[in-house]
């Protein structure tokens, strides 16, 4: 706790007050000492400078509740995109090993928008 409130220029009072307050979780050693993440630093100077701005603890740990789920909604997002990457792969490939016929096929069945979403998927994959 020590190094970390070092590093972000605060107290370990005020590590351990937010600590109990749920602004900030800390592992446990075996020990019962407290270990904080790398992410600990980016949350913290997240609280001082809402601080600094004049927000409460209240309005501040509703904004990293936020941040923390839009956190977990882009990660989500990703995780999908990959799985819908390969699958695009895979069916781009039998397709251009496959006859005329069979792309007409797939091309009725997928509709314009779907095709430009997957375009755009595979765009920012890259």
């Amino acid at each position: 706790m020590g190094e970390l409130a070092d590093k972000v220029n605060v107290t370990k009072r005020t590590i351990d007050y937010y600590t109990n307050l749920g602004l900030l979780e800390a592992e446990r050693s075996p020990s019962n000492y407290r270990y904080y993440s790398s992410a600990s630093i980016e949350r913290i100077n997240f609280i001082e400078k809402c601080k600094k701005d004049g927000m409460s603890l209240e309005i501040i740990k509703k904004r990293l509740l936020e941040k923390d789920t839009e956190e977990i909604d882009v990660l989500e997002l990703r995780l999908k995109m990959k799985s819908l990457e390969k699958d695009v792969s895979k069916v781009l490939g039998k397709l251009e090993k496959s006859d005329q016929q069979n792309r007409e096929c797939v091309k009725k069945h997928v509709s314009h928008e779907s095709l430009t979403l997957i375009q755009s998927l595979i765009l920012l994959l890259s």
